[in-house]
C-alpha cells in the first residue's frame, strides 16, 4: 500500500514537472502528411484581425515538408485562433493558442480529406464540423458532377437541366446551413461554434445571429473575430425582425419627398434595387408577379433604388414593369436611406406590417410567394 502511494506520488511529480516546463508563450503544430506526392512546401493562414465582420484569412508562415512527410509550425498567439494548414489544393482548419502541442496528420490520397488532430480542446469539435461539411460537400459534388456530365452530352448549356439539378443543390445547401447551426448553437463556448456560424449566409441566419451574439457576449473577450462580430450585431439588431422599422424621407421619381410613415397602417415591402443589379433584375419577375396577386389584398411595395443615373434607373423600371412606387438617393451605397437600413448588398428588402414593425427580411423567389400566402390569408380571417 504505501509503495503504491510513493510511486502515485512520483507519477504526480513528473506531471507537474512537465507541464512547469511546457512552452506557455507559443504552440506547435507537428504534422504528418502521407503520400505527398510532388508536394514540397505547407502553408499556415490565420484568421486575420482586421477588416469587416468575418475577418478572413492571411498566409503567416510556410515550411518545407521532409522526405518522410513531416513539418513543424511554431507560433505566437495572443488570443486563441482559428488556423488554416494548406496542403496542396486541401485545406485543414485548427484552433490553436499559446500552450498547445498540435499533432496533425492526413493523407492526400483520401477523396473524403479526413485529416486527424489532437493537442487542442477544440480539435474534437472542429473534427465533427468538417464531418458535417464533408458529407454535404460530397452530396453537392455529386449533383455537380452529374450535372456537368449531362451538359456535356447535350454539347450545350440547358435552361432544363439548370432547373432540375439547381433545386437540388440549394436543397443540400440549405440542409447543410440548417446542420451548421445547429452545431453553432450547441457549441456556444467553444471558438469552432463561432467560425462556423459565421460561415453562414447573413442575411438568412440574421435572427438566429442576433441570438447567438447575445449567448457569447461574455466570452472570447481578447478575439479581435468575435468583438468584430457582436459589434457588428449590435448595429443591425436594431434593423431585425421584431422591431420597429426607423423613418426616412427620400425622392420620388418626380422630385417630391417619399416617407415610408406614407405607409403607416399599411403592409409595405421596402425593396432596394438598382438596375444595375443582375440578381435585382432577375428576382424582378417574381415581385411583379406577386405584386399582381396580393395587392388587392393589401400588399404595397415601395421600391428604393440604388442607381446614381435617373435615366437607367427610370429605363429599368420601365422594362421590367415595376408599377408600384419608387424612390431614391441616387446616391448608391452611400445614400442616407440605405445608411440607416445598413444595406451592404442587393437585392435587399425588408416587409413591414402596418403596425411599422419589421415582419421579415430579405425574402425572395418562393421564400416571397409564401410568405405574402401565409401574411394575407391570416390577416384576412
Amino acid at each position: 500500500m504505501k509503495k503504491s502511494i510513493v510511486i502515485n506520488c512520483f507519477i504526480a511529480l513528473l506531471l507537474v514537472i512537465a507541464s512547469s516546463c511546457k512552452d506557455n508563450k507559443s504552440f506547435t503544430i507537428s504534422g504528418t502528411v502521407t503520400n505527398p506526392g510532388s508536394l514540397k512546401k505547407v502553408y499556415l493562414y490565420q484568421a486575420d484581425s482586421s477588416g469587416s465582420a468575418g475577418g478572413g484569412l492571411s498566409m503567416v508562415d510556410s515550411t518545407n515538408l521532409s522526405e518522410n512527410g513531416k513539418f513543424t509550425f511554431k507560433r505566437q498567439t495572443p488570443y486563441a485562433n482559428l488556423y488554416d494548414i494548406k496542403v496542396g489544393e486541401n485545406i485543414f482548419d485548427l484552433i490553436a493558442k499559446n500552450g498547445n502541442d498540435i499533432e496533425f496528420s492526413t493523407n492526400l490520397q483520401d477523396s473524403t480529406h479526413t485529416y486527424n488532430a489532437t493537442g487542442s480542446e477544440d480539435a474534437d469539435k472542429m473534427k465533427e464540423f468538417n464531418r458535417i461539411n464533408n458529407v454535404y460537400n460530397t452530396r453537392i459534388k455529386k449533383i455537380v458532377d452529374e450535372y456537368r456530365d449531362k451538359s456535356q452530352k447535350l454539347g450545350r448549356p440547358s435552361d432544363s437541366l439548370v432547373n432540375v439539378y439547381r433545386p437540388m443543390i440549394m436543397k443540400e445547401v440549405g440542409q447543410q446551413s440548417e446542420e451548421v447551426l445547429k452545431f453553432a448553437e450547441t457549441n456556444v463556448n467553444s471558438l469552432v461554434g463561432f467560425y462556423a456560424l459565421t460561415g453562414l449566409e447573413p442575411t438568412r441566419y440574421e435572427q438566429q445571429m442576433v441570438a447567438y451574439a447575445d449567448k457569447i457576449k461574455d466570452n472570447f473577450k481578447d478575439n479581435p473575430d468575435v468583438q468584430r462580430f457582436l459589434r457588428h450585431i449590435k448595429e443591425i439588431a436594431p434593423l431585425s425582425v421584431g422591431h420597429k422599422a426607423p423613418d426616412f424621407t427620400t425622392s420620388g421619381l418626380d422630385g417630391k419627398p417619399v416617407k415610408l410613415s406614407d405607409y403607416k397602417g399599411k403592409y409595405v415591402l421596402v425593396d432596394f434595387w438598382a438596375s444595375w443589379c443582375a440578381p435585382c433584375r432577375a428576382e424582378n419577375p417574381n415581385v411583379v408577379k406577386q405584386y399582381n396577386i396580393f395587392k388587392s389584398k393589401g400588399l404595397n411595395i415601395l421600391g428604393i433604388s440604388l442607381d446614381v443615373d435617373k435615366r437607367l434607373w427610370e429605363q429599368a423600371i420601365k422594362k421590367d414593369g415595376l408599377t408600384w412606387n419608387h424612390a431614391s438617393d441616387l446616391k448608391n451605397f452611400n445614400g442616407p436611406t440605405e445608411v440607416l437600413y445598413h444595406i451592404e448588398a442587393i437585392p435587399s428588402n425588408f416587409m413591414i406590417d402596418p403596425q411599422g414593425t419589421i415582419i421579415a427580411k430579405n425574402i425572395t423567389g418562393a421564400d416571397l410567394e409564401e410568405f405574402l400566402n401565409k401574411t394575407f390569408n391570416k390577416a384576412q380571417l
